[in-house]
Parts: structure tokens; C-alpha cells; sequence
């Protein structure tokens, strides 16, 4: 029998939000693959609406079951979400030079996508378990670290730079979240500026040159600059209102590359203009502000670091996607939530909010 509770406790208001935003997503791509002159576009709609069809049903999922099921079985999560990982290095099927992809049938899924949510169950393990007041001492950072470093080196392997960097990004942020001393993390962050040298050195070319086009996009404006000078073209014309739902030229006349999908947000810029993109903006900025209150609201350690590390994820995506498009970050293929074409990244989203659904539902369970 369920608890009437549950229902009580329900979370309309972060449902609502995704409804909303999903909305959006789906009107942009509608536009974005079927204004395109580009037929190997044509079918691409259908298929985003299959996979929030598919995305709905494991939200629900998700916030079914007490998320504390996934606190016990987080590292059978992790173990799988890193397999999957392998499987790509020898089954995987190159798209675009990379090779992320596995096929499934007549669908290919993105294990990186996926690999997050299982990166922040399995830190959201480790830390409720040892989090105190004074903060983390650097000998419990190595198991962190571990977590965080196996899929970061296989996504990396790819090569997928912006997913990687967003796994340790979402990492980054649980582990400031709980408090690390002052020591450990004043330690912490000089090894890290010190290894930006050497990073730099194990780049490849193409990344390189995406970091050299970000400081300077006219330096190769018919190759490498190309992209984010038409991403800032379409922006820049779709002024206040924009151009109207399916008159975009950038779009239409194939100007912007990848229009569907990194790209998509110059898409919605172009068209609806700087009312919609602000509009767009407000809600994913209130999908963070309730996904900060949920972790707050939450009495229990897991519940809230859960809550966390998925905010974060949705934030940080959010961001890199649309500075990467206006030209305040380098190009590294991040999606931006909800909107973006692509079944693993929708799925991905669909299940966080699901989790989150589930914390703040199930929020009554500790309270005094």
C-alpha cells in the first residue's frame, strides 16, 4: 500500500520545471532538424520524442523506489556504468573521430552520459558515510579521487575532453559541498595548477587548436573559428524577439554546425530571440535554486549529497554548453540538458530529476 504520504510530499513544482524545459527542448529540436535543408536530419524528432517517452518512464522509475536502494547498491551501479565504459573500447563505433558510442539495435547510447549519475551514487556513498563538521582529511581524498579517476581516464581515452572534464567538475563540486580542511585543500589545489603544464603536453592536436580558437576565433575563421563565429552570428541576430519559429537562416541554410545538438541553444537564440533565452535561462536557473533546496531540506547525509552532485551536474552542464556557444569557453562537445538532441544525454537528465523527485518526496522518513 503507498504511503499517503509520498503523495503529500510529491515535488509538483521541480515536475513542473522539467515539464517545462523538456517543452522547450522539444520545440527547439523540432526546428533545429526540421527547418535544416539537411536530410540526414529528417526522423531525428521521432526519435527525441521516443527517448523522453523512454525518459518518463525511468523517472518514474527513479522516484518509485527509495532511493536508499541506491545507496546500497551504488557500486554495483558504478562497477556497470564502468564496464559499459570498457565495452566502448572494443566494441564501440567511431562517430566523428571519436569512438563513444555503442549500438543497440536500431539506437546507439553514450555510456559517459550515464557514467555521471553513477559517479555521483557511488561519492554520494563514500561521503555521507565519513562527512563531519572540521571537514576531510587528505588520506580519505584517495578513494574520491579513484572513483572519479577510473571513468574520467576511459572517457578521456574516447576521446571525449567536455565529458570527461564535466565528470571531475561534478566531483569537484560534491567534494567542496562536504568540506575538505584547509590543508587538504590548499594542497589540493596547487597540485592542480601545477599540472596545467602538463596536461597540456598530453593534449592532442584538435583539442589544442579548439583551446588556441577560444582566445582567438579569427585566427582560423574558415576551419577551426568557423563554428563559434556562426554561433555567434545567430545569437547576435536574433536580437530581442527573434525571428520567428522555424525562420532561422543560420539554421536553415546550414550555417551552424551541429545545430541539433551543442549547437542548439544558437538555434533557440536565433528564434525566439533574447526574451526566449532569458526565459530559457530562468527556468534551468530555478531548476538548480529547487534542486539546492531539496539537498537542504533533506535530513539524510546520502539524500542530500545525492541531491548535490545531480544539481550540480544540471548546472554545470547548463553553463559550459551555453559559455562554449557564446564563445566564453572552448568547444568541447558538452550538451546543453533537456534540449539538446540525443537519447543518452535525455535519459540521463530524466533519471536525476527522478532522483531528485525521490529525495524530496521521501524527505518525511527522517524528519523529527
Amino acid at each position: 500500500m503507498i504511503d499517503r504520504r509520498l503523495v503529500e510530499y510529491f515535488d509538483w513544482w521541480m515536475l513542473s520545471l522539467t515539464v517545462i524545459i523538456a517543452g522547450i527542448g522539444l520545440v527547439v529540436v523540432y526546428s533545429a532538424v526540421t527547418a535544416s535543408a539537411d536530410s540526414h536530419l529528417a526522423g531525428l524528432f521521432s526519435r527525441q520524442l521516443i527517448w523522453y517517452a523512454a525518459g518518463m518512464v525511468l523517472m518514474i522509475a527513479s522516484f518509485v523506489v527509495n532511493y536508499k536502494v541506491f545507496e546500497r547498491w551504488g557500486h554495483l551501479v558504478y562497477l556497470f556504468s564502468i564496464l559499459l565504459l570498457v565495452a566502448v573500447i572494443f566494441f564501440g563505433k567511431y562517430v566523428g573521430g571519436s569512438k563513444r558510442w555503442l549500438v543497440l539495435g536500431p539506437f546507439s547510447v553514450q555510456p559517459s552520459e550515464m557514467v555521471k549519475l553513477a559517479v555521483i551514487i557511488m561519492l554520494a556513498k563514500y561521503y555521507s558515510r565519513i562527512v563531519r563538521t572540521e571537514g576531510i582529511r587528505l588520506r580519505e581524498m584517495i578513494a574520491p579521487v579513484v572513483i572519479t579517476i577510473i571513468p574520467f581516464g576511459l572517457i578521456v581515452r574516447q576521446p571525449d575532453l567536455g565529458t570527461a572534464g564535466l565528470v571531475a567538475l561534478i566531483a569537484a563540486s560534491m567534494t567542496l559541498y562536504i568540506k575538505i580542511e584547509r590543508r587538504t585543500l590548499i594542497g589540493l589545489f596547487t597540485t592542480g595548477a601545477l599540472s596545467i603544464p602538463a596536461v597540456w603536453v598530453f593534449l592532442k592536436g584538435y583539442q589544442k587548436q579548439r583551446i588556441l580558437t577560444f582566445l582567438n576565433p579569427e585566427r582560423d575563421p574558415l576551419g577551426a573559428g568557423y563554428h563559434i563565429i556562426q554561433s555567434k552570428i545567430a545569437i547576435g541576430s536574433g536580437m530581442i524577439t527573434g525571428k520567428g519559429f522555424l525562420k532561422g537562416s543560420q539554421n536553415t541554410l546550414e550555417f551552424l554546425p551541429e545545430q541539433h545538438t551543442d549547437f542548439i541553444f544558437s538555434v533557440l537564440a536565433e528564434e525566439w530571440g533574447f526574451v526566449g533565452t532569458i526565459f530559457t535561462l530562468m527556468v534551468f536557473l530555478l531548476i538548480v535554486i529547487w534542486g539546492l533546496q531539496i539537498a537542504q531540506r533533506s535530513r539524510d547525509p546520502f539524500g542530500t549529497i545525492l541531491a548535490v552532485g545531480i544539481t550540480s551536474m544540471i548546472g554545470l552542464q547548463v553553463a559550459i554548453n551555453i559559455g562554449m556557444v557564446m564563445g566564453l569557453m572552448p568547444v568541447v562537445g558538452v550538451t546543453l540538458p533537456f534540449i539538446s538532441y540525443g537519447g543518452s544525454s535525455v535519459i540521463t537528465m530524466m533519471i536525476g530529476v527522478g532522483l531528485l523527485l525521490n529525495v524530496s518526496m521521501r524527505r518525511f522518513m527522517f524528519e523529527k
